[in-house]
């Protein structure tokens, strides 16, 4: 299954065809699509645990503790 997240690369006739003709399954995804980028579910985890904390930090020391523990 070829996921399309309408990047221009993944756009172009020749990839298109080439995927029609070996018989690849497309999905059109949104672009943009948060489904995709991983890393902003990580940040989110991240800063739900963070505001979970009791105390929260208070500095940048702190804070640098909590990441890291976290």
């Amino acid at each position: 299954m070829f996921v399309d997240d309408n990047a221009q690369p993944h756009r172009t006739r020749i990839v298109t065809a080439r995927l029609q003709e070996i018989g690849v399954p497309h999905m059109v995804w949104p672009a943009m699509s948060l489904d995709l980028n991983l890393i902003d579910h990580i940040w989110d985890q991240l800063k739900q645990r963070l505001h979970a904390r009791s105390p929260p930090p208070r500095d940048l020391a702190e804070l640098h503790v909590a990441l890291v523990t976290e």
